[in-house]
């Protein structure tokens, strides 16, 4: 299956560069898989979709502020450094991007901050990635809110980096039922959420539970070969706890809907299947790729946002809705004037 598969036209003016003014006032576009029908709706109107037949399973990861700017030690070079994931063998190392990377050496010192340093260890496999390891004086997760900023994705634009603007991605850019730390991105699927709705959901007799998986590369690394199978995703951590494994099991076995809030979500739990033949409480690590025509052992419906052209998570809701009813959805969001991305418009899958 060819990359070019999974491309489509998209107008530039249509990539949200700010999330709607109510997190429940997105559109929502409902997708009917059985009568290959499309609805178009906002997103407080998932109330009338989901009810006691459905588990609403959701990813409480919590973004951090994953990106650093420094200077190189001698020069005073800028250098941008992007957390990704600690090292599990040492705690104090970190694998990160680092741009320019071809100016940085092994052993070459970029000061953050005076509590907070990088030493680039190794380069890695991937152009741009290193080991490194921080040097801090504290808790590193304190240093960060004090420094870092929340690290939007690139085609978010913020020409003027004001503490107002900063402080506003801070708190917009999370989910509202965050919880664990671990995230260079927001599992963004979930920013629609508001507290009344997941009352309300609640109250209909949707049953709620949650897994973390911290997004990093895995998630939006894009896909660079022709040949999607030959594309290798990055290892991301997740976590499932025994009470969601529970809650999650129970509501397979009793022909409950499993409804994920986001493609991460989707994931961790079809990880935790393949690898355990159920979705078992644990602490591991996700390098599934889902793409046509895989088949789903746990998911049934999905709640997600509208992916970039050529990317792992397009090929993960093609394999859900099929690849030809998804170009057909998205073709009618562009003739709507949808919000594309993470801060754009969502899609229900039913």
């Amino acid at each position: 299956m060819k990359i070019s598969e999974f491309d489509y036209y998209l107008p530039e003016e249509l990539i949200a560069q700010m999330p709607a003014d109510k997190r429940d006032n997105s559109r929502m576009m409902v997708l009917h898989r059985a009568s290959q029908s499309i609805e178009h709706k906002h997103f407080y109107d998932i109330l009338d979709y989901l009810d006691e037949n459905d588990l609403l399973v959701l990813n409480n990861t919590k973004v951090i502020p994953a990106r650093l700017f420094g200077k190189k030690e001698g020069t005073g070079a800028k250098i941008e450094v992007l957390l990704l994931n600690p090292s599990a063998e040492c705690s104090n190392n970190w694998e990160v991007l680092i741009k320019p990377s071809k100016r940085i050496k092994e052993g070459t010192k970029i000061s953050v901050c005076d509590d907070l340093s990088v030493i680039p260890i190794k380069r890695l496999e991937d152009a741009g990635e290193w080991l490194v390891e921080l040097q801090y004086n504290g808790d590193l997760f304190e240093i960060l809110h004090k420094v870092g900023n929340i690290p939007l994705p690139p085609y978010i634009e913020r020409k003027i980096q004001s503490e107002e603007i900063r402080k506003f991605d801070r708190e917009r850019y999370q989910t509202v039922y965050a919880k664990d730390e671990g995230s260079v991105a927001a599992p963004t699927a979930g920013l629609h959420f508001t507290e009344d709705i997941l009352k309300n959901l609640q109250n209909k007799g949707v049953e709620i539970t949650y897994v973390t998986l911290n997004v990093g590369l895995g998630t939006f690394r894009p896909v660079k070969c022709e040949n999607i199978l030959d594309h290798k995703m990055h290892s991301e951590t997740f976590e499932i706890s025994k009470d969601s494994a529970d809650k999650i099991n129970k509501a397979k076995q009793s022909g409950k809907n499993i409804v994920a809030v986001g493609t991460t979500t989707v994931r961790t739990l079809e990880t935790a299947f393949q690898k355990y033949g159920k979705v078992q409480a644990c602490n591991d690590s996700s390098e599934l790729f889902i793409y046509p025509p895989y088949e789903f052992k746990v998911v049934d419906k999905l709640l997600t946002n509208f992916h970039l052209p050529k990317s792992t998570l397009l090929m993960l809701v093609s394999a859900l809705a099929g690849k030809d009813f998804i170009f057909e959805s998205y073709k009618k969001a562009v003739e709507n004037k949808y919000r594309f991305f993470s801060y754009g418009d969502c899609m229900l899958i039913l």
